[in-house]
């Protein structure tokens, strides 16, 4: 059996984006599926309404990739800014999607090799930082699937990114 011993890459930063953006783009569609009135009211068993989680989610995610790209890390700002419009998070969504577009090219390999405190408060590598992000938004899709199924409609396919 012959070792290898040069540093060979899983996966390329480009690879990685696109990975990002298709979850991206399903949790868009998941968005898309709720009437609009249980985006922002529908809840089961306390849990925030999707509306609220999707707002999360604004706030890590563009604030994150330019915090990861300029190590310019503001404090988290979760509020919704959709003044309960679905029609406005979407436009926030496409907004977040284009600053992904804009700052992840520019985070260099080393940087996510760094410790960093993301958002003042989250000590860890930059790529465990940006691998939460994503992860997060999968968790979170997840409790909108179940929002959806319990409103008797059927969530988009997750395997289609």
């Amino acid at each position: 059996m012959e070792t290898q011993t040069k540093n060979e890459t899983l996966i390329s930063k480009e690879q990685l984006l696109a990975h990002w953006q298709g979850h991206r783009a399903l949790t868009r569609r998941v968005i898309e599926a709720f009437p609009e009135k249980d985006l922002f009211n529908f809840s089961i068993g306390g849990m925030r309404t999707f509306a609220v989680m999707a707002a999360e989610l604004l706030a890590i995610a563009g604030p994150g990739v330019k915090g990861l790209a300029t190590d310019e890390w503001k404090e988290l700002d979760e509020k919704d800014p959709s003044q309960g419009s679905k029609a406005k998070l979407l436009e926030f969504w496409d907004k977040t999607t284009a600053e992904i577009d804009e700052f992840f090219p520019q985070i260099s390999e080393g940087r996510l090799q760094e410790t960093m405190l993301a958002f003042g408060q989250y000590e860890d590598k930059g790529y465990c930082t940006l691998l939460y992000f994503i992860d997060n938004e999968i968790h979170h899709r997840g409790q909108g699937y179940v929002y959806l199924r319990a409103l008797g409609i059927a969530p988009p396919n997750f395997w289609e990114r």
